[in-house]
């Protein structure tokens, strides 16, 4: 018999549905995966001067939204190490009941600059904000990335064939639901050391990275990321930032997503499934 699957209770509800098969139709209960909005807040300035402004809205499936934040800081470039991230907590201070649970607060070094103006626009690292793919390249480069090391890590081909099976298997929530991107860490041995759900692939490695992040491990440079569906340029701009130099996808690569991992000398993998994948950027790697 199998272990019981125990899912966190924000993470998914019921909903009442119809099944039809053939021409039978029949009532059920139906698994969702969750889907809210969390706001991020964030706390800067010396001491006694604190200040408080929202910095961000994304849709996630709740759970982990510390680490959530704390990976989003990081990615998008307000925070470059764990000193400079003093907590973040749930918000007390929330004025309406769908609020509750939906917000948290990041409080910053006192010491920290804060660029103000470009918080007031736009995040860089978005799909849809019209920057052009160099630029978008210099500015994660500005963010400084961790270096990528050019000594490894070093991978057996037939460890990345084991990698999807390995991440599915601990998809507790996607097993139940169908309906959620994970990110997954593994060892170069392909042993699964970490692994983030969410009904966002950015959200999820947001998740995973900010886990790594609170527990002082970064840089991730001895390790493997597997995230399902495809590899975007926002996915590798956020590996890079936590120093991985292996990203594996299920899915596709995007162009922007090839040129940024052979600019940041990442290895990128893609269609890794059904015992198969490509090699796109820096093969060196798998060995």
């Amino acid at each position: 018999m199998p272990a019981p699957v125990f899912l966190p209770p924000t993470s998914y509800e019921y909903a009442r549905v119809q099944r039809v098969q053939g021409e039978a139709r029949t009532p059920a209960d139906d698994v969702l995966a969750a889907e809210e909005p969390l706001e991020i807040r964030l706390g800067y300035g010396p001491s006694g001067q604190r200040e408080h402004r929202t910095l961000a809205v994304t849709m996630r499936t709740p759970g982990h939204d510390e680490e959530l934040a704390a990976g989003f800081l990081l990615t998008e470039g307000l925070i470059r190490r764990r000193e400079e991230l003093l907590g973040v907590r749930p918000c007390p201070d929330v004025q309406k009941p769908e609020e509750q649970g939906n917000v948290v607060r990041a409080e910053l070094a006192a010491g920290l600059p804060l660029d103000l103006p470009r918080l007031e626009r736009h995040f860089y690292t978005s799909s849809s904000c019209g920057v052009c793919g160099k630029t978008s390249i210099e500015a994660v480069h500005a963010a400084a990335c961790p270096v990528l090391p050019a000594d490894g890590p070093l991978i057996a081909a037939p460890v990345i064939h084991q990698l999807p099976e390995r991440q599915r298997e601990a998809q507790a929530v996607f097993e139940q639901t169908g309906g959620l991107h994970a990110a997954a860490l593994f060892s170069p041995e392909g042993e699964l050391l970490l692994l983030r759900e969410d009904v966002g692939r950015h959200n999820a490695l947001d998740k995973l990275i900010g886990a790594a992040l609170l527990a002082g491990q970064l840089p991730l440079h001895r390790h493997v990321l597997l995230v399902s569906g495809r590899a975007s340029f926002e996915l590798v701009q956020k590996a890079a930032v936590a120093g991985i130099g292996v990203l594996a996808a299920v899915g596709a690569p995007s162009s922007l997503a090839v040129q940024a991992a052979q600019d940041f000398g990442m290895t990128l993998l893609g269609f890794v499934r059904q015992q198969r994948y490509n090699i796109y950027t820096h093969p060196w790697r798998i060995t």
